[in-house]
């Protein structure tokens, strides 16, 4: 697993880069390593008898080393709260299954309304006017004008879809086969019908990505991306008049604010104290500052800092969730959080929006702090300086360091 190709090589071997794209490419820093990455024999041995998993482990190793790629797309489904680590692999087994049945439930409902559904192929023009008249594609007939709301908001942003999954990890050879890319598209659709509260927003396409290419059944890939939607899609939620990260920036003005006065009132003078340079960052979770393989282990070891043992009956039950939230904490209990989250619970610092990726965009601007604070005369020099950073952060040093901002925080915004 760890041998002496154990690095470039064997990650290049799970996620080979088109020839013609390893030129402009961010440089890849992740290398699996012996003894701190979680290793499939490591996941394995992590399981009782009846298929029990010690989550407070496997949270250890990943924060040291992040995920072997031979067993990624399992542990997230974890990560992100699909499974209660408590559960027996009986549960698991018939909790897959269920969910696998209620999936292929939805994409026959929107297959019957849009038949290239499923098909191996994808749209990338409209295939409706604005006003529900149908338009002639190939591959996708329609017959008849649609005249239900929900049914045409639908219909109208699937060719959108299909332009954003054509742009989505384009240097990556698994993309080159047309039914990987159908695959991202009707994850995408039948995702963005089923939440009609949210829809589709552009961004969602590189959040998703990695679960299609990590697993393999389409289904499962749903279901690990509407968990990791669970987390952000009040992100995506979009209106006239706000953004959906807002809150978010707006935490992020309040940590800087708060450890750095100075670099936040700079900000502010240049009319920048909403943070809207930040947008990106924290809408794709930094998707544009890292390489494929290193934005997976970011997001990975975020998710382990950030894990609740109770995320998983947050989803499913919430009343119960809130039952096992409450009373003392004793540092058994602890150890099944993530070392962000465990802070946070120790604090009793609750605020949603305190989430670590608010940190990491902090941690970035503290590295550049008097790069900004000398050379920055306007907003688009800080989006300069901070375009610099694609390619050249460490995601663990980065993670470390959002940490400690997060120590330094707490501890400022608790004095009177």
């Amino acid at each position: 697993m760890f041998g002496k190709k154990a690095g470039t090589e064997e990650l290049e071997a799970f996620y080979p880069i088109r020839p013609e794209c390893v030129a402009e490419i961010p440089k890849t820093r992740f290398k699996p390593r012996a003894g701190k990455t979680l290793s499939a024999r490591r996941w394995q041995a992590a399981f009782s008898e009846t298929g029990c998993l010690d989550i407070a482990k496997v949270l250890r190793r990943i924060q040291r080393g992040g995920i072997h790629p031979s067993i990624k797309g399992l542990v997230w489904e974890f990560l992100l709260g699909c499974y209660n680590p408590n559960s027996t692999l009986e549960n698991r087994n018939q909790l897959r299954q269920q969910r696998r049945e209620r999936y292929s439930i939805w994409k026959t409902e929107c297959q019957n309304m849009v038949s290239i559904i499923g098909s191996g192929n994808f749209i990338t023009t409209p295939i409706i006017t604005n006003d529900g008249q149908p338009i002639e594609v190939e591959g996708c007939r329609m017959t008849s004008a649609v005249s239900d709301k929900k049914v045409a908001q639908w219909m109208l942003i699937l060719h959108q879809i299909g332009l954003d999954v054509v742009r989505t990890d384009r240097a990556l050879a698994f993309y080159e086969d047309k039914a990987n890319q159908a695959k991202l598209w009707d994850v995408l659709s039948i995702y963005s019908w089923v939440d009609d509260d949210i829809g589709y927003v552009q961004g969602m396409n590189d959040i998703c990505s990695p679960m299609v290419i990590l697993l393999e059944n389409e289904a499962d890939a749903f279901w690990c991306f509407e968990r990791a939607m669970r987390r952000l899609r009040e992100n995506f939620r979009c209106s006239t008049t706000s953004i959906g990260v807002q809150s978010q920036l707006g935490t992020l003005s309040q940590v800087i604010k708060t450890v750095d006065p100075q670099l936040h009132k700079h900000l502010e003078d240049l009319d920048g104290g909403e943070y809207l340079f930040a947008f990106r960052m924290l809408m794709v979770l930094f998707r544009r500052e890292f390489s494929f393989v290193d934005a997976l282990y970011l997001w990975e070891v975020m998710w382990a800092m950030e894990y609740n043992p109770n995320i998983f009956w947050s989803y499913e039950q919430p009343d119960r969730a809130s039952d096992n939230n409450s009373g003392q904490l004793n540092q058994k209990m602890l150890k099944q959080y993530g070392k962000f989250q465990r802070k946070n619970m120790e604090t009793g610092y609750a605020d949603k929006n305190n989430a670590l990726a608010v940190f990491l965009v902090a941690s970035v601007l503290e590295t550049k702090n008097k790069q900004i604070l000398k050379e920055a005369k306007g907003l688009d020099d800080v989006v300069s300086i901070l375009g610099d950073i694609t390619g050249n952060l460490d995601a663990k040093k980065a993670c470390q360091e959002a940490l400690k901002l997060q120590n330094k925080y707490l501890k400022k915004a608790k004095r009177p």
